[in-house]
């Protein structure tokens, strides 16, 4: 990795290209295939949670509830790639792979500064939630929610459907970028670094906004994908999940990490 790319905190603004993009990508593919157990596990919490919230709501009829979730459900993601993210540092290290150690980097370093960022998202998570739902019940205040479970198809291309839309995808796209500006390089630091989770966000704020092409692109990217791997009821997530959050990692590292990309 060259030194260009690298920057501690407060230090140098990170310089990234596209092909440390794709460089991350491909170490990530590397670090799910050499451990790919625990890839699956996380992901699989992730997905077992997703199924079991989804046949929750739809048992209740609660399909407005169910269309907000699964909208906000990525927002969550980060955090559970913590795990992950101690994996591809073990192996970057050489360190021994220890499932005691890697499932314990939830907890961090001990100062309970990721399980604040945990609690944060959470609660970002709930207020999309219940925004989303407040958006849905303004556009149907006047709609048969009936129809809307019998049509889905014809209310989302009607007038009134496709406003809730634009209005929801407004609001869910500023969430999505506001999580992701905080997270992307936050939650990497904090199972690398003794440093505060203001710290964190604030150095992961400036290094996307140092390089707000190459990261937004990125956010797309991830984006995309998660909603690729949603789509066959949360499946395709036991393998994008885990890529992606080792990914992330290897970019982390030549955005801002001193270890080898």
């Amino acid at each position: 990795m060259a030194a260009g790319n690298m920057a501690s905190v407060g230090g140098a603004t990170p310089v990234l290209r596209m092909e440390d993009v794709f460089a991350a990508l491909r170490a990530g593919w590397a670090d799910f295939r050499a451990y790919p157990l625990f890839g699956l596990f996380f992901a699989g919490v992730y997905v077992v949670a997703g199924i079991l919230i989804a046949q929750s709501l739809l048992a209740r009829g609660g399909i407005s509830w169910l269309i907000t979730a699964a909208a906000g459900f990525p927002l969550i993601a980060p955090f559970v790639a913590v795990g992950l993210y101690e994996v591809s540092r073990r192996r970057e290290q050489g360190l021994p792979m220890r499932w005691p150690d890697i499932i314990g980097a939830v907890r961090g370093r001990g100062d309970d500064q990721l399980m604040l960022m945990g609690a944060f998202l959470f609660v970002l998570f709930g207020f999309w939630v219940v925004l989303a739902r407040g958006v849905i019940a303004i556009f149907l205040a006047d709609a048969d929610m009936a129809g809307l479970v019998a049509d889905p198809r014809g209310f989302l291309l009607s007038s009134q459907g496709m406003m809730m839309l634009l209005v929801g995808s407004a609001f869910g796209g500023l969430m999505a970028l506001l999580v992701f500006s905080i997270t992307v390089f936050s939650l990497p630091m904090l199972v690398d670094r003794p440093v505060d989770v203001i710290t964190a966000i604030v150095t992961s704020v400036g290094a996307v906004r140092a390089n707000p092409g190459t990261t937004l692109t990125w956010a797309a990217m991830i984006a995309i994908l998660l909603f690729a791997g949603m789509l066959p009821f949360f499946l395709g997530l036991l393998v994008v999940l885990p890529v992606l959050a080792h990914a992330t990692w290897h970019l982390y590292r030549r955005a801002i990490g001193s270890g080898q990309g």
